[in-house]
C-alpha cells in the first residue's frame, strides 16, 4: 500500500447542478434542490417533498449504453462517471486499455424498476411481466454500468451498506489504487427516488414536511433524494505524469458496524470509526479542518452525530455542515456527494452551508453548523462521515496534496 492516492475528476449528478461547475456553484450559493415529487403519485401522502434530478436526461451524458436497457439508478452512475471521467482530463481509449474499474454504492437499487413490475404483477399476474425490465432489476448492474459505458475490463464492484455505501466505495478503491492491483478506478454512489423509500421514512416518523434543517433545535427529518456521484481515482504518481488537476488526496477511511440496532445509531460506535479513519489516514483529530456530516436532519442522527464528535474532538471542535440541507437524503449516494463537497472545499478553499438554519440546539454543544451562507477557509484536512441502517459506519478522510 505504498502509492499515494489522489482524486482528479468529479461527476455529480444531483438535484441542484449536474457537472463539476454547476454543482459547485450550488454549493457556494447554499442552493437549494428540493421540489415535489414527481417520480410517483404522492397525492396520498402527507408531505411530498424531494430533492429530485430535474429533466435528467442520460442519453445527453452518456456515449454507449443504450438507455432504454438500464434502471435510473444505473444511469444516475453512468452520468456521474462519464462525466468524472470527462473531468479527469484522461485520454477514454487509454482509460479502457488500462488496469481500470468501478465501485459504486447503493441503498435501493434499481428499486424503481421493482415498484414497476410490482404493479404489473398485481394487474396483470406474474406471467405479464416483461423480461426486459426484469433484467433491470439487479442491483449489481450499477457499477457494470459503469463499466460498460466506459469500456473498462477491471474490477466492477456494487456494495450495498446503504446510506454509507458511497465511502464503503471510495474506500475500496483507494485500497486498489493504492495497493497497485488497479491503476484507475471510479468510485462513488447512485440511487433514485422511489414510493417505497419515501414510505417507509415518512412510516419511521423520519420526514420532514418542507425543508430538511440538520443540528437545528426544530429539525423534524430527511427529505429523500436522488442521483449519482462520481469520483475518478489514481495514484499521485500517475496524476503528476500526465498533468491532471489534482483536486485533493485520498489519505485513508475507517469502517465498522455497532451491529446493535437496526435504524438507532450508536455513539460510540460512530466515535470509534472516527478513530479507526484518523489511524488508517495517519492525522490526528486536531488535524482535521472540517466534518463533511451524515447530518439527516433527525432529532436522534444529529444528536448522536454531535455527541460523537465531541467524544472524539474534546473542546476543539471543527466546522460541521450537512449538504443534505441543500439535496436532501441521497440514500447511497450521499457520503459520494459529500466526498465531492468535501474535496471541491480543499481545492477551492471554502466550506459548504447547512442551509434551512435557524436555531441552534443546546443538545449538540457548541458544534458550527456553518449555518446558510458558505465559509471561506483553507482546508487542509476533511473527515467525510457516512452512516447506515444496520450500524454500517464508514468515513473518508481527504487532504490537500503537498
Amino acid at each position: 500500500m505504498d502509492r499515494r492516492v489522489v482524486i482528479t475528476g468529479l461527476g455529480p449528478v444531483s438535484s441542484i447542478g449536474v457537472g463539476v461547475e454547476a454543482f459547485g456553484a450550488a454549493l457556494r450559493a447554499g442552493r437549494s434542490g428540493i421540489s415535489e415529487i414527481t417520480a410517483f403519485d404522492a397525492s396520498g401522502f402527507p408531505h411530498r417533498r424531494a430533492g429530485e434530478v430535474p429533466g435528467f436526461e442520460p442519453a445527453a451524458l452518456l456515449e454507449r449504453l443504450d438507455v432504454d436497457v438500464w434502471g435510473r439508478t444505473c444511469l444516475f452512475a453512468a452520468a456521474a462517471a462519464r462525466l468524472a471521467v470527462r473531468d479527469s482530463g484522461i485520454d477514454p481509449e487509454h482509460l479502457a486499455a488500462a488496469r481500470s474499474g468501478s465501485s459504486f454504492g447503493t441503498t435501493g437499487g434499481e428499486a424503481r424498476v421493482v415498484e414497476d413490475l410490482t404493479e404489473q404483477w398485481v394487474a396483470h399476474g406474474f406471467d405479464s411481466l416483461a423480461p426486459d425490465t426484469v433484467r433491470k432489476v439487479p442491483a449489481s448492474r450499477i457499477s457494470v454500468a459503469v463499466n460498460a459505458e466506459l469500456g473498462l475490463t477491471g474490477e466492477v464492484m456494487t456494495l450495498s451498506t446503504a446510506c454509507s455505501a458511497s465511502n464503503y466505495a471510495l474506500g475500496y478503491a483507494y485500497d486498489l489504487v493504492a495497493s497497485g492491483e488497479q491503476d484507475y478506478m471510479v468510485a462513488g454512489g447512485a440511487d433514485s427516488v422511489t414510493r417505497w423509500v419515501h414510505a417507509g421514512f415518512y412510516r419511521l416518523g423520519a420526514v420532514t414536511e418542507h425543508a430538511c434543517a440538520p443540528f437545528d433545535r426544530d429539525r423534524s427529518g430527511i427529505l429523500t433524494g436522488e442521483g449519482g456521484a462520481a469520483l475518478f481515482v489514481e495514484s499521485l504518481e500517475s496524476a503528476r505524469e500526465r498533468g491532471a488537476h489534482i483536486y485533493a488526496e485520498v489519505l485513508g477511511y475507517g469502517l465498522n458496524c455497532d451491529a446493535e440496532h437496526m435504524v438507532a445509531p450508536n455513539a460510540d460506535s460512530i466515535a470509534e470509526c472516527m478513530r479507526l479513519a484518523h489511524r488508517n489516514a495517519g492525522i490526528t483529530a486536531a488535524d482535521v479542518d472540517y466534518i463533511c456530516a451524515h447530518g439527516t436532519g433527525t432529532p436522534a442522527n444529529d444528536l448522536v452525530e454531535a455527541g460523537a464528535v465531541t467524544q472524539v474532538f474534546g473542546d476543539r471542535l471543527p466546522p460541521i455542515s450537512s449538504i443534505k440541507s441543500m439535496l436532501g437524503h441521497t440514500m447511497g449516494a450521499a457520503s459520494g456527494f459529500g466526498a465531492i463537497a468535501s474535496v471541491l472545499g480543499i481545492d477551492g478553499g471554502f466550506i459548504p452551508p447547512t442551509i434551512n438554519f435557524t436555531t441552534p440546539d443546546p443538545a449538540l454543544g457548541d458544534i458550527d453548523p456553518v449555518p446558510n451562507l458558505p465559509r471561506q477557509a483553507r482546508l487542509d484536512v476533511v473527515q467525510n462521515n457516512g452512516f447506515a441502517f444496520g450500524g454500517n459506519n464508514a468515513i473518508t478522510i481527504l487532504g490537500r496534496v503537498a
